[in-house]
Parts: C-alpha cells; structure tokens; sequence
C-alpha cells in the first residue's frame, strides 16, 4: 500500500456529487474518444452500488499528478476535459459528501481517505490510497461508488448530450444544432453542457473551439459566458440548411415584429439567412409591416393564391434587395408579385357590338374627344374595352384606364362606360399619359394634365357653335 497525497489547495465547496460524478464520466467519454473503444457503462449492480466503466488504457496514480493533461490539450475537439485536475476535484468533492469510491484498473486498486501530510501529523489532507491491482489483466477503468443516489447519477448523466435524448437536427464542420424540446436551451462543448441559456430556439453542440471559448472553460467548466461562443453557435446557424431548421428559424422570425422571438433572431446575418433557405425551399414573399397596411389587392391576390407572406423588420428587408437565396434567385416582395401577376394577367376585352345602347352612346364619343387634338390622336392606335383590369399602383383598387406604349393603345375599364362623365374623366387621364410619357403622382403629369385641360378649355370655347363644341363645353363645365 501506498499513500498519496493529492495536493488539493482549493476545494470546491459548492460542487454537488453530480458535479463530480460528471468529471468521472467526462474522463471516460474523452477516453473512449482519445482510443476509438466503446463508450463506458454505467450501471447499478445488485449490491445497489454505482458503476462508471470505460474499456481504455487504464488509470495510473500518476495522472493524479498533473496539472494539466498534453494529450487532452493536442486533441481540443476531440474531448471534453481539458483540466487533470478535474479528477482531484471530484475526489475532494466524493470525500466531502460521503461518497465511498473505489478506483480499478490493471495498475492499482485506489480509495481515498485523510491521512497526515508527510512527517507533519498535525496536517491531515486527502490522500490517494494505492494497492495492488485486483484484476492485473483488466482492460479500461471502473469507479465503484457506495453512497450514491439514483438520481445523482440521472444529474451527472443529463450533463451529457449523449445521454441527455436530445436529438440532433443538422451537423456541421463547427458543431451540431440539437432540437430544444426540454424548454432549455443548452450550450455543449464537445458534448458536455458548460451553459444554459433561456431564450435561443436550439440548443448547440460545439465540437469545433476557438481559443477564446477554450480559455473560457475554467476550472467548472459551467455558467461560461455567451460571448465565448456566440461566434460559434452562428457558424453552426450559418452553415445549417436543413428543412426543419429553416421551418423553425423562419417561423421564429415572424415573431420579430411581436418582440416574441429568439435570441439568434438578434443576429441580422441569422435573419438573411434564414430567408436565404425559405425562399430556395418555397414561394414565398417578404413584405414590411407597413405592407399589410397598404398591400391593397395585390396582398390580398397573393393571399388567395396561397403564396406564403413572411413580415420582415424593414432593415432585414433593405438587406433582401440587395441580395439573393440559396439558388442565386432575387428575393420576392409585393412589388415583385405585383410585376408577376401583370405578367400573367389577361384582359378580357369586350367587343364594341356587345355593348349596351347607352354603352355604345358613351363609347362612341371618343372620336370627338380625340379630334380636340388631332396632331396628337396618331400616337394612339386602338381603344379597347375590357370587363377586368389590373390593380392601379397607387390605389390597390382596380385601374379604371390604362397606356400601353408598347402597344400604343388605350383600355378603358367597362364600368366606366356607365356615363360620359365617368369615361370622359377616365379617357381624358390616360390621353395625358399617351402624349407626355409622364406618370401619375409626379409633377410633369401635373403639368401635363393642366396644359392639357387649358388646351381642352381653349378648344371647346373657340368651337361652342359646333357640335363638338358643344359637347365640349358641356363636358367643361361639368367638371
């Protein structure tokens, strides 16, 4: 028998047995890892003690000794522990709570007791208690408690994301998206749980560490501050573009404008990419909130032909037009579908013959209407009725006229075909965009509009004794 006296200068008061029974564990997952062996066992055996087994190189009292393990350092992705100090720790703890532990392998039984510090009997310290082995030909390491509860061990295992049943959504070089479905959102390191955090949409397996996080993984390796991984829980986001991810990240983001979503919906990055994957997966439109104010019917058009509408914050939205999805496609907004639906829209044009007689009588006054300004009625070559129009732009209602340039032809919507002032209101509107090229609600079509009526004012009161006239100046001195 040998004694050994394990140094401890700081105890951790506060550490529960679990705390130091997830050290036990941590040591014989990285092992496991480090040896590409099984993973260890744990098990109750019929005595009611407590089993934690690894089938690695086996436990030496020399690795009570370090400071810190080389192996452990070399391989920062591949473990958990990066301490060897983490051992003492737990036996510190074990001993503190009453813990019976018993430590096997092929090089030695161990138990801990307290014994005096070398020749100063006055000083008693915790000791490793080492002797020969048991089982001289065991492979791996197996911890032998007495003492321990049930659910201390269920605490210690839930440390784990290997036992803890959260299921992995996506895998990335950088580490795993793991589903929240416990209403806790945990952040794990190489699949130990080192933080809680209590708003963010999905919990994070890290497996990829920056030398920041890797020095921010103290001693208890818990409560590390989110700054030590944010950058890595959005690599992992940003490489993510699985289908749940993007169902769940998306619908997270209509929640922005309700202040109700997620802490990774912070991130405007997170945000594009979010919309990146939507729009790569479905047709979908991003609209403003101030759309669903003033869409008009192209919102509601949209709506009835099942086009999913995803609101956006107006910053995410100036970031849309500016890039594309995953497919390197533009991103659809109300305008966009707008200039699809003209595209597809087909007018139903009504011939003159199946208009009614005051219809007709209407209609027909358009030649005299056009002969106030012959030099300009040749840009014009057809009038046209139609039953339906598309939206006007700026009202969301139906436009009661229309130019085409490329067509060089003026529609007249039917309804307005009800009396002359209506069509002459209508006729007179869409000639000023025929002769001036302007478009409504700037100032040239306003300058446009009043030259036109004073020409039009001119026109009629210079031929007030003709017949045209007359019909002129009526029409003039209606409005």
């Amino acid at each position: 028998m040998k004694k050994f006296d394990l140094n401890i200068e700081k105890v951790l008061e506060h550490w529960t047995v679990p705390h130091a029974l997830r050290e036990i564990i941590a040591n014989a997952l990285d092992e496991a890892s480090l040896t590409g062996n099984e993973e260890p066992v744990i098990f109750k055996n019929k005595d009611g003690n407590w089993h934690i087994k690894d089938q690695g190189r086996g436990l030496r009292y020399e690795h009570l000794t370090q400071n810190e393990n080389v192996e452990k350092v070399k391989n920062p992705n591949k473990v958990i522990g990066k301490f060897g100090v983490g051992l003492k720790d737990a036996m510190a703890t074990f001993d503190r709570r009453k813990i019976g532990v018993l430590i096997q392998s092929k090089f030695s039984d161990i138990t801990i007791e307290k014994a005096p510090k070398g020749d100063f009997d006055d000083v008693v310290t915790l000791h490793a208690i080492v002797n020969s082995p048991t089982y001289p030909d065991m492979i791996g390491t197996e911890f032998i408690f007495t003492g321990l509860l049930d659910e201390e061990i269920e605490k210690a295992k839930d440390f784990f994301i290997v036992y803890s049943g959260e299921r992995t959504i996506e895998s990335t070089k950088y580490g795993s998206l793991i589903e929240n479905k416990k209403n806790r959102s945990r952040i794990y390191v190489n699949g130990l749980c080192v933080a809680e955090e209590e708003n963010l949409l999905f919990s994070y397996n890290i497996t990829s560490t920056t030398k920041k996080l890797l020095q921010s993984l103290n001693r208890e390796r818990t409560n590390v501050g989110r700054t030590a991984y944010t950058d890595r829980v959005k690599s992992i986001l940003m490489d993510c573009s699985s289908p749940e991810f993007a169902r769940k990240l998306v619908n997270d983001l209509e929640k922005i404008q309700t202040g109700n979503a997620h802490d990774e919906l912070d991130w405007i990055d997170v945000q594009l990419h979010a919309c990146r994957i939507l729009s790569s997966q479905e047709q979908v439109i991003f609209v403003r909130a101030v759309d669903l104010m003033d869409g008009g019917k192209f919102l509601s058009y949209a709506k009835n032909d099942g086009e999913k509408i995803i609101t956006v914050p107006d910053l995410l939205a100036s970031k849309l037009e500016s890039n594309h999805d995953l497919k390197g496609n533009n991103f659809r907004n109300l305008n966009t579908y707008a200039e699809e639906w003209n595209e597809k829209f087909e007018f139903e044009f009504i011939d003159v013959k199946n208009l009614t007689k005051k219809e007709r009588a209407v209609f027909d006054t358009k030649d005299i209407i056009m002969n106030w300004f012959p030099k300009k009625s040749r840009i014009i070559k057809s009038i046209k009725v139609s039953e339906k129009m598309r939206p006007d732009d700026h009202t969301g209602g139906d436009a009661l006229g229309l130019w085409e340039p490329s067509n060089q032809r003026i529609i007249i919507k039917r309804s307005q075909l009800k009396d002359l002032q209506s069509f002459s209101g209508t006729f007179l509107h869409e000639l000023v965009h025929a002769f001036t090229g302007t478009d409504d609600n700037t100032l040239e079509f306003e300058h446009a509009l009043t030259e036109m009526l004073g020409e039009l004012a001119e026109t009629s009161l210079n031929s007030s004794s003709s017949t045209k006239g007359k019909l002129g100046l009526r029409w003039l001195l209606k409005v």
